[in-house]
Parts: C-alpha cells; sequence; structure tokens
C-alpha cells in the first residue's frame, strides 16, 4: 500500500512537470507567432506609419466550462482599417489620354542580351567542344601550334568513312574534344569544319554536341550551314528553331524559310504555320516531296490539323532534307534510296529514336562495324529487342543465339551459338557481327585446339578487350593469325619478336600482304630490333623509308607531339574504303606516328585490326 501512495505522489509530480513544460512550450510557440524573427535586414520592407489610431484590443474568450460540452468561442472582431489597404471609392475613374504621350521606352539591344545570357554564363571561343580528356576525348592542347587554316584544309580533305574502326573512333574523339582553337581561324568556323567531318563520319550526335557547343550569338554562316545539316542527320528539326530567325537573315538559304513554319508548328502555333508554308510555296522555295515533308512536321504539332500522306514514287535521290524530316516524323525510308546516299546515312539511321528498333537494326550493325556505335551499345540495343513486343522471328533467332554464347551450359554450347551468329563456319564473319560478340568471346576459358581461335580474338579486339585476347597466346600456334593479332595488340609484351618469327607468319587468305601489313604493324611499334627492321622491309618489299609530303607532314606533327594533327593526318593516309587499299608502309607510318604521340594502344588496336580485316 505505501509502495502504491508512493507511485501514486510520483506520478503526479511528473505529471504537473510535463504540463509545465507543455505550457512554456505553448506560450514560446504563442511568442513566436506574434513577433517572427525576420531573416530580412532592419528596414527592410516595413512600411510606412500608418495615419490611423492603433487597432483595438481584441478580448479573450471567454474559458470553457469545467464540465459538459464546450462552450462556443466569442466571433473575433473585425480589425481596424490600417491605412495599408484603403477601402474602394465609390467610382473608379476613368483615365483620360495624355495630350503628350510618353513614348514607349527602348532598350538596348546589348543590355537585353546580358539578361538573356548573363556575361558569366557566356562561353569563349577560344576553346570549344563538348568532351575532355575524362569523357575520352583528346587533351584541349591536341593541336599543339598548328596554323588553323591547316587543319581545316586537312578536315576538308578527308574521304570518310574510313576503312578502319580504330582509326575512326580515335578521330571522333579528336573532333569533340575541347580543343583550344588554333591561331588563325574563328572558333565558330572551326567548329564548323569538326562537325562537318563528323557528319561525313557518320557521327550525327558527336557533330551536333560540337555544333552546340557554340553560343547562338556568335554563329557564323559557316556554322548555320552546318547547324541545318546536323539538325536533319540527327532527325531533329526543333534543334534549327532558336537560331532559324537569325540564320535566314545572316544566310538567306531556302531551307531556313521552311525551318521557320516548321518550328511555328511545332510551338503551337498553326495558323502563322500555314501562312510561312503558303508564302514558301508562293515563292517556289520547295515543291514535291521536299514541300510535303515540312508540311507533315507542320501537322505534328499541337493543333496542327493536317495529316500528310508521303509517297516516294518518283523520287530518285535521298538528300539530307528528305532523310531528315522523315526520320523525324517515322515515315519509313526506301531501302533503295539509301543507295543513292553515301553510307553516312545509314549510320545517321541507326541512331534516329523515331525509327522502330526492328526497322534499324541493320544500319545499327553497320554503324558498330564502323565505330559510330561500341560493341555495348549494340548489345544493348539487342536486349531492347528482347524485351519488345512483336520481335521478327530471324531477330528472336539472333537475340537467343547471343544470349547462349553468354550464359550457354558448356563451351560447345556456347561456340555453336557464336558460329551462329558469325554466320556459320564458311569464310570470314562479317565484322560488325564479331563486334557485338566481344564480350561473349571473352567469357570464354582459353583453350588449345579451338578451330575459332582467330574469330575469337579478332572479336575480343574490337572492343579493345586487349588482355582478354592475350590469355590465348599459349593456346593458339605460332605462325596463326590469333598469335599474330595478339603479337600486336599485347599491352603487356616487353620483349622484341625475332625475324625467324616474322617469317613464321603465313597468315590465311591473302597471305603475303597479311605477312607485310604484320611486318609494318610490329615495325611502328618498336617490337622489331633494327636490323631486323632494315632485312624485312627489303626482303617484303615494303619501303617504310620513302619519303612524301604526307610522310613528312605526319613525322614533324608527331615531332611537334600534336596527336589531334597525327589523328587527322592519319585519316588523309587511309583514303580507301578498304583496308586492302591500305599500303603497308603507310600502315607503319600511322602506327608509328601515334606511338610518338602517346596514343599506344589505338596503335596496337590499328594494326591489328589490319590483319583481321584483310
Amino acid at each position: 500500500m505505501k509502495a502504491r501512495t508512493h507511485r501514486a505522489r510520483r506520478l503526479r509530480q511528473v505529471t504537473r512537470g510535463v504540463a509545465g513544460v507543455a505550457i512554456v512550450a505553448a506560450a514560446v510557440a504563442a511568442y513566436a507567432q506574434e513577433k517572427p524573427e525576420s531573416i530580412l535586414p532592419p528596414g527592410f520592407g516595413e512600411p510606412a506609419p500608418a495615419p490611423s489610431a492603433r487597432p483595438a484590443a481584441t478580448p479573450r474568450p471567454a474559458p470553457a466550462a469545467s464540465g459538459g460540452a464546450a462552450s462556443v468561442p466569442a466571433p473575433l472582431p473585425v480589425p481596424a482599417p490600417t491605412g495599408l489597404v484603403q477601402p474602394l471609392p465609390g467610382e473608379t475613374p476613368i483615365p483620360l489620354a495624355s495630350a503628350t504621350p510618353s513614348p514607349t521606352p527602348t532598350v538596348d539591344p546589348a543590355v537585353l542580351a546580358q539578361y538573356e545570357m548573363p556575361l558569366s554564363a557566356r562561353r569563349s571561343l577560344d576553346r570549344v567542344g563538348p568532351a575532355g580528356p575524362h569523357e575520352g576525348a583528346l587533351a584541349p592542347d591536341a593541336f599543339g601550334e598548328a596554323d588553323g587554316r591547316y587543319l581545316e584544309r586537312l578536315m576538308r580533305s578527308v574521304a570518310a568513312p574510313l576503312p578502319s574502326r580504330w582509326l575512326s573512333i580515335l578521330l571522333r574523339r579528336t573532333l569533340v574534344a575541347q580543343v583550344d582553337t588554333p591561331a588563325a581561324v574563328d572558333g565558330a568556323d572551326f567548329a564548323a569544319e569538326r562537325a562537318w567531318l563528323l557528319l561525313r563520319m557518320g557521327e550525327a550526335v558527336g557533330a551536333r554536341a560540337v555544333v552546340q557547343s557554340v553560343d547562338n550569338d556568335n554563329y557564323t554562316p559557316k556554322l548555320y550551314q552546318v547547324a541545318l545539316n546536323t539538325a536533319l542527320a540527327t532527325g531533329d528539326p526543333s534543334e534549327m528553331c532558336p537560331i532559324a530567325d537569325a540564320a535566314l537573315a545572316a544566310t538567306h538559304e531556302r531551307g531556313w524559310s521552311l525551318a521557320q513554319a516548321m518550328c511555328a508548328g511545332l510551338a503551337g502555333e498553326p495558323a502563322r504555320a500555314k501562312a510561312l508554308v503558303t508564302a514558301a510555296r508562293r515563292r517556289n522555295v520547295a515543291t514535291g516531296i521536299d514541300l510535303q515533308l515540312a508540311q507533315k512536321v507542320v501537322g505534328a504539332g499541337p493543333n496542327g490539323g493536317q495529316a500528310v500522306t508521303i509517297e516516294w514514287a518518283g523520287v530518285d535521290t535521298l538528300t539530307a532534307w528528305r532523310f531528315g524530316l522523315a526520320a523525324a516524323t517515322g515515315v519509313t525510308i526506301p531501302d533503295s534510296l539509301f543507295a543513292t546516299a553515301g553510307a553516312q546515312a545509314r549510320y545517321w539511321y541507326a541512331l534516329s529514336p523515331s525509327i522502330p528498333m526492328a526497322d534499324r537494326l541493320p544500319a545499327a550493325e553497320a554503324a558498330a562495324g564502323q565505330g559510330v556505335l561500341s560493341s555495348a551499345a549494340l548489345v544493348d540495343l539487342y536486349g531492347a529487342l528482347d524485351a519488345a513486343n512483336e520481335t521478327p522471328a530471324p531477330i528472336a533467332a539472333s537475340i537467343n543465339d547471343l544470349r547462349t554464347a553468354y550464359i550457354g551450359a558448356d563451351m560447345p554450347t556456347r561456340l555453336t551459338a557464336l558460329r551462329n551468329l558469325w554466320g556459320g563456319t564458311a569464310g570470314q564473319p562479317a565484322y560488325p557481327r564479331l563486334v557485338l560478340t566481344a564480350r561473349a568471346a571473352a567469357r570464354l576459358p582459353a583453350r588449345t585446339g579451338i578451330a575459332e581461335a582467330p574469330q575469337l580474338v579478332a572479336s575480343m579486339l574490337t572492343a579493345g578487350l586487349d588482355r582478354s585476347a592475350a590469355r590465348w597466346r599459349a593456346a593458339v600456334d605460332e605462325g596463326s593469325d590469333a598469335w599474330a593479332m595478339i603479337a600486336l595488340a599485347d599491352p603487356d609484351s616487353g620483349g622484341r619478336l625475332s625475324y625467324r618469327q616474322l617469317s613464321a607468319y603465313a597468315g590465311s587468305g591473302d597471305a603475303a600482304l597479311k605477312q607485310r601489313l604484320f611486318f609494318a604493324g610490329l615495325a611502328g611499334l618498336g617490337r622489331l630490333s633494327p636490323d631486323d627492321i632494315e632485312r624485312a622491309a627489303a626482303a617484303l618489299d615494303v619501303r617504310i623509308g620513302a619519303e612524301t609530303s604526307w610522310t613528312r607532314a605526319i613525322d614533324r606533327a608527331a615531332a611537334d607531339n600534336q596527336p589531334g594533327t597525327v589523328a587527322l593526318l592519319a585519316a588523309i593516309g587511309m583514303q580507301t574504303p578498304h583496308w586492302r587499299g591500305v599500303p603497308p608502309a603507310m600502315l607503319y607510318r600511322i602506327v608509328s606516328a601515334l606511338r610518338a604521340v602517346g596514343l599506344e594502344g589505338e596503335a596496337r588496336m590499328i594494326a591489328a585490326e589490319a590483319l583481321a580485316r584483310v
């Protein structure tokens, strides 16, 4: 009983303490509500003192009764006017026109531009580009002290696409880099030349990124022209809209007239868009399918109100205008028209998001073989098709083989799946399929007696998996294609090959050309002794010491440590659609120059690619 009495007394004390704390907290909260602490400087925003009397004090509501229902609180009184908000007058005065109206103030365009684009947000033309070394691009000083006019002439002279996938990848990393603008050229014009070469390579996305690295008010007529083509190559007419008016005024090109109409339609102004289309038709800016495609883009905007059917009958040429607007509106382009355009159009097609994935899969494989798409990107596309509905049966079979190549029960099962993807055992596999299977090949254990070892090694090297390929060195025969590619690509090969080992390589297919290319790659990488280089050059008739204006230029760029210039000159040296047209002596110069400027990894991949594709 005493214990219960003590606990009850203690409970009442705790209850009083808690109640006391609650009362203090309520008082503090009420005080905070009545006088909130200002976070503004003293006097900021305080109103002028009101002339009227202070408002009357608000009486407290009557306390609730101790028992039964709570009493109704007294109504709050209406506060007296404070002078801050005056009652409306009985009659609203009507404003009268002034005898001398004030002129409309004008704003200096330069001042307005500072508000639209503050100085802190503007980008300099001294260094232009979307990617840095952390994104895999070259360093800002990639062109060193080279003259900009000379570099622009080199870019215009490159006949793209190139025969080498790895050189194409290196050239893309060069052109999209955030590089210092060379001397004697405008930064916007230099960006235009870079983007134009990227478009010719099929790199539509990279070209767009380079164009958009320049602020709109810094565009030049040359950059306006390239920007129009990048918008078409990416199938995105909306890219034209921020610059359409200024571009038309600067260039007077007909395409920008229709761009204004399309942009009006996309902005939800159908009446203005139709008026612009009518005016363009009256001036004969465009006719036939070119005008119809522009009208289809206008109709795709909000409240477009028109449906245009595109008929390709009678169209015998695929232009950038027709490609871009058809891709933007999801219009299927006949395969026969792609034959009238360069291979770049198929690579653009592979990157068009408005085209169904199954329709652009063949173009995506071609783009992967050229280096526009990576091996991982191509595998991702197959994975997306696997998750899609109504995938065509041939594609579904390839998806099943690709899955088996990765996670098959045993090595024979996975090898069979790889053979199916490569097109059986007859002949050399299509290079894009080697790109597709690169990482599946790298998952296989190295074993002797595998007839597909050359294809496995070549497949791994398409994705740069050089150390995975080097695991097969002890499993392949010396003198075979697989052994030769590993000898060129192995990053950990510290020694040199002997003349006997070089002579032991015969190679399959065109053995004589392969042996000469193998020698050129080894010599350029420094994996032969000087005496063996001289001896083999004479025996194989590879004139690596011959000098031309091109050899002097690439040697000078290498001596000046200009990797970007070396990449451009290497592309100039490969002005041929196929690897068979690349002279071994030229391959030697390219590999040697790349190695001299710190691009040994790319040099090794290019040398090994030569054996895989000849």
